[in-house]
This record gives structure tokens, C-alpha cells and sequence, in this order.
């Protein structure tokens, strides 16, 4: 499987990194990596990666203003992508095609060739025009993942947390993550007072 990854300049670029790390050694994906020159300001801002280290974590990775990659045109057969996390600007381009950059190019064509594109935006609290732009995307065939707090999971940790994130998002392509834990339900102890009856 060939999946694009975009990485945009919204705050939460460690989710984009530990993505990739989920798919790093598995034999079965090819990794594509796009990175903004906002998200490259934001690794550097919100964490101690160095950024060369981010992008061997891909098999390929292309400048943000490389229009002439493989990833530009319909004819590659990539078979999804994914904006992890997709600012609210990006996220505007992807929803009219305006496409000035190689991510919002790759989405694009992502639409258009009816291939999954997968959203994680992050932006907190979401204005009319963001929710439109959202409704937008999902009416265009995006799926959209906001990267939201879980606690039926036990995740307790930032980390854990940004592990849950990275099960969704790529259980929508059938890929396992063995940090994230799934729900399988409650189990349900019957009560010994069902026995008593009641006046």
C-alpha cells in the first residue's frame, strides 16, 4: 500500500511523526511524506526532533513546492493519503482546489481519482467557517478525525492519547497499530441483589 503523508502547520506535528514511526518497518506500506515549511517551524517549536530524522522515518519525501513529483499527477497509483495534523488553511485549500502547494496538490488528486483522504485537523474552538470547511471535506468523500480525548481506553498519557489517535486513523485503511486498544466492551457482573425481591 502507497500512502501519502501530508504533515500542515498546525500545532500537534508530533502526531504526523509518530505516524510514520507506526508504519516504519512495515513491509507492506509505502510511505510518501509532504512537510509545510509552517509544520518544519513547528517541529522545531513543539519539540527536539530534528527534522532530518523525521523524514527518514518515509521511504520518499518531496519539497512542499515540488509540483513536478510523481505524487502531483492522477497516474500514480497511490492508494490513500493522509494530513495528519491538517490546519485550518489547508484544510480551506483542499475544500476549493487551490492548490499552490505539493500537499494540497496530493489531496487534490486524492479527491479526484476518489482515493481515501483522511483529515486530522486540529484547531480548538472551531469557528462557523471551519465546521463549513469540515462539512465540506466529508461532502467531498474526506474522512475527518479530530484528534479528540479518549478515556474508555485507560489512556492517560499525551502519548497514549496521540496512540489512539494513530489506531483511527489507520483502522480507515485496515492497518493494525498495536498501541492502540480497541473497545471490546464491558463486562457485565450480574448483581446478587437481581435475587432479592423488592417490597
Amino acid at each position: 500500500m502507497k500512502i501519502i503523508i501530508g504533515i500542515s502547520g498546525a500545532s500537534g506535528v508530533i502526531m504526523g511523526d509518530r505516524l510514520l514511526r507506526a508504519l516504519k518497518g512495515n513491509k507492506k506500506v509505502e510511505t510518501h511524506l509532504i512537510i509545510t515549511e509552517s509544520a518544519k517551524k513547528n517541529f522545531a517549536l513543539e519539540t527536539d526532533l530534528n527534522i532530518k530524522s523525521v523524514l527518514a522515518l518515509s521511504d520518499y519525501f518531496y519539497a512542499s513546492d515540488d509540483m513536478s513529483a510523481k505524487i502531483a499527477s492522477g497516474t500514480y497509483d497511490a492508494d490513500a493519503m493522509i494530513v495528519i495534523p491538517c490546519s485550518m488553511k489547508s484544510l480551506a485549500g483542499i475544500v476549493s482546489g487551490y492548490s499552490d502547494n505539493l500537499l494540497l496538490r496530493a489531496a487534490d488528486v486524492t479527491l479526484k481519482e476518489r482515493r481515501p483522504l483522511i483529515l486530522v485537523p486540529r484547531e480548538m474552538p472551531l469557528s462557523r467557517l471551519h465546521l463549513k470547511n469540515l462539512a465540506a471535506a466529508a461532502d467531498l468523500g474526506a474522512v475527518i478525525i479530530p484528534p479528540m480525548l479518549t478515556f474508555y481506553s485507560g489512556a492517560e498519557t499525551v502519548e497514549s492519547q496521540i496512540d489512539n489517535v494513530i489506531g483511527r486513523t489507520l483502522m480507515q485503511l485496515g492497518i493494525e497499530y498495536k498501541k492502540f486498544h480497541p473497545w471490546e466492551g464491558k463486562k457485565v457482573v450480574k448483581s446478587p441483589f437481581e435475587e432479592i425481591e423488592l417490597f
